[in-house]
């Protein structure tokens, strides 16, 4: 089992309590270093996109990639950047320009018959950073996707035993925190051989804060 949410509530509460007053909202991120998993295998390398309870009250950058009425819809929905067909073509010879894209956004979602267009010109920087587009038929619910998006985390493992990733912001309910802390190491530990028993150790810290470690209950 992951650690009880009583244990993850008093973590937070000191993460809370360590904070020093910056002049930007800091995140309050969760590190997991994993144990007795040989990640030399490619199925032990974990890259998952796990949606959570609540929003990060932080800015998630989403790009869509599409035209006609979907990238209508995507504008209106709320996407930060729409790319037509033709901007997409355009980005094969700008290899800056999409190095530049691929840092950017968070997120991207692409019209479903530009995937493998999409592939070609993007593939070599979206890939590695696990970050393929998520692909739109012309009826689906751009904005409903882009809500869940931005209540999403990417959680990669790949050549260090080790996952990082923000699970709130400092002002966000402690509350909301914890259930998203709580949700995330469940989805963690159901990827494991051993669960929780794979997770050495738990630790919390605000961006500019020391680490607080949050008690498991393998050994």
């Amino acid at each position: 089992m992951p650690p009880t949410k009583e244990a993850i509530t008093r973590a937070v509460d000191e993460v809370k309590r360590l904070l020093a007053k910056r002049n930007f909202k800091q995140s309050i991120e969760l590190a997991v270093k994993l144990r007795d998993i040989d990640l030399k295998k490619p199925e032990n390398r974990i890259n998952e996109l796990i949606e959570l309870p609540n929003a990060i009250e932080k800015n998630v950058r989403i790009c869509m990639i599409a035209g006609g009425d979907l990238a209508l819809r995507a504008k209106k929905g709320g996407s930060d950047l729409v790319i037509g067909k033709e901007e997409l073509a355009k980005l094969a010879e700008e290899k800056k320009a999409v190095k530049k894209l691929s840092n950017e956004y968070d997120f991207f979602v692409a019209e479903a018959q530009l995937m493998p267009l999409v592939g070609k010109t993007l593939g070599a920087n979206l890939g590695p950073k696990g970050k393929m587009p998520t692909p739109a038929l012309p009826g689906t619910d751009v904005e409903d996707v882009f809500k869940r998006l931005r209540k999403t985390v990417r959680v990669r493992v790949r050549d260090q035993p080790l996952i990082q990733c923000r699970v709130g912001t400092e002002d966000m309910a402690t509350e909301k925190i914890v259930e998203n802390i709580h949700a995330l190491l469940t989805r963690i530990e159901s990827k494991l051989d051993r669960g929780a028993k794979n997770m050495e150790w738990i630790n919390l810290k605000s961006t500019m804060g020391n680490s607080v470690i949050v008690p498991t209950t393998a050994s």
